[in-house]
């Protein structure tokens, strides 16, 4: 059923006062809720949704400002906001097991509000944020067009695709930091999965297009080259960045032959990450040409390392993808590992038939925590009026998402047709060698696995000059490992040392 929402014009701000208890500190802040209206050729077209914590405090200018999205594309900022960065989270387990219902919303005292003013924003079609209707002119111009599939199409799609959205999110900024007089403070950006893509291209689209300056930049389990999200027989290092990942994984229930001393974890995914590069990549490039001898012994080290029989990476050619390992890891136990947290398990539904076919428990397991915290929080605690439903993950964003690349022909050849972001994030870096770089994963998410990144690290060749100012860290759990307590409260401390640091 399509919405029939409030009107725009009717939409109210809600701006709330509240304190955060962090022990003997106690922070003082204001919470706005409210929409921002984005312009296309000086006509309102969309209007952005936001809620920012800023804290009450003398020459607020100098306090640090975090800008903060999620990825899918198609998700709502409420997992960063309710998961780990805001002054209320969801209650998880604590090693980010779900909890039984009903949600439980706590104070977050690993919340970033002691370090930073924070400003999470949900990208159009997510969240509350919505385009807006058209005025007569332009339907009329639209009954003209002749393909009604086109005309049918909701009003938010032009923002779903990869300019348009960076392009929507650099309008927001620049508005913001001219409504709320914060041009002098000491701005970030902090995104996670796409939004961790979205980041790389800001650092230096913000820079460039809009004239913002970053302290720094913080990418939370991101999807920086999408080349490294799916390999194929002519793609391999796709394979080889997997492995680390999954030797955690079988690690952790431990199903593996120990690389070191039992129970040494580290030890074991630094043989696995030396076992990618070294081993594997060769041993998939030379194809044909590799002896049968050298590759069974290739993959009686990948099946020890991974915790899989070696009839099944033989099987496999060495190309373990994530469905088959999440499936196979437990296979005896009739249970799954989650893709985006494979330390946790889940029954599975289906132990009988040749493929996975159930869904995955990191995930889906996740809506109805997420759902019910933000729409409490947002309508109870901070006031929010509206008929607006909140979508947390809108898969009509994400299925019709354009991640077209936009290549011009040279010599009869279309330039690369894979989407990345890391020379971005280069160039970002080069133009502003004070801006820090910080990149935050965990061991045991399958989906955007932090092998990639750090192997991308490894050959971004970096001027020795800035070369310090990127960091890639790991901990303990998933693809959000923030809900992990060990690990949220890790994170916390390197992250107040990283703003010292890029702030002195």
């Amino acid at each position: 059923m399509p919405e029939t929402p409030d009107s725009p014009v009717t939409r109210k701000s809600s701006i709330t006062q509240h304190t955060l208890s962090l022990g003997e500190q106690q922070i003082s802040y204001t919470a706005i809720a409210e929409w921002q209206t984005l312009f296309e050729d000086e006509k309102p077209v969309a209007e952005m949704f936001h809620v920012a914590y800023l804290a009450d405090v003398k020459e607020a200018s100098q306090r640090p400002l975090t800008f903060v999205f999620n990825g899918g594309p198609g998700a709502a900022s409420a997992y960063l906001h309710m998961g780990a960065l805001g002054p209320k989270r969801v209650y998880f387990g604590a090693n980010g097991s779900l909890p039984k219902p009903p949600v439980r919303v706590v104070d977050n005292v690993e919340s970033w509000l002691s370090f930073t003013d924070l400003v999470f924003i949900d990208p159009i079609g997510t969240g509350f944020s919505r385009g807006l209707p058209q005025d007569k002119e332009d339907r009329d111009k639209q009954s003209e067009k002749t393909n009604t599939q086109q005309a049918d199409k909701p009003k938010e799609i032009e923002f779903w695709e990869v300019e348009r959205d960076l392009k929507a999110l650099g309008e927001f900024i620049q508005r913001f930091l001219s409504g709320h007089k914060r041009w002098l403070s000491p701005i970030f950006i902090a995104g996670e999965s796409y939004g961790g893509f979205r980041v790389a291209r800001l650092a230096s689209k913000l820079q460039q297009e809009f004239g913002v300056g970053l302290s720094g930049a913080i990418l939370i389990s991101p999807a920086l080259e999408f080349s490294l999200l799916e390999g194929s027989d002519y793609n391999l290092t796709a394979w080889a960045t997997l492995i680390p990942s999954f030797a955690a994984a079988a690690a952790h229930h431990n199903r593996v032959q120990w690389a070191g001393e039992p129970g040494d974890l580290q030890a074991h995914i630094a043989a696995a990450e030396r076992f990618a590069r070294a081993t594997l990549i060769p041993l998939l490039a030379m194809g044909d040409t590799v002896t049968s001898d050298e590759r069974q012994i290739a993959y009686q080290q990948l099946a020890g390392l991974i915790g899989l029989p070696v009839k099944l990476v033989e099987k496999q050619a060495g190309r373990v993808g994530i469905e088959v390992f999440a499936r196979e890891l437990l296979r005896d136990e009739e249970r799954i590992v989650g893709l985006y947290d494979a330390s946790i398990t889940a029954i599975d539904p289906f132990p009988d038939r040749a493929t996975y076919e159930g869904t995955d428990p990191t995930l889906d397991g996740l809506d109805r925590l997420f759902t019910g915290a933000i729409n409490s929080h947002l309508r109870d605690t901070l006031g929010v009026e509206t008929d607006l439903s909140y979508r947390l993950l809108n898969l009509e964003t994400f299925n019709a998402w354009k991640f077209d690349v936009k290549s011009e022909f040279q010599q009869g050849f279309l330039g690369s047709v894979f989407l990345g972001s890391v020379d971005d994030l280069r160039v970002g870096m080069a133009l502003n060698p004070y801006m820090q770089v910080y990149i935050a994963h965990g061991l045991f998410d399958l989906v955007t696995h932090y092998f990639a990144s750090k192997h991308l690290a490894d050959l971004m060749k970096l001027n020795p000059e800035i070369r310090p100012n990127l960091s890639v860290k790991y901990f303990q759990g998933g693809h959000m490992f923030y809900s992990w307590d060990e690990s949220r409260c890790s994170w916390l401390a390197q992250m107040k040392a990283f703003y010292q640091n890029a702030t002195v």
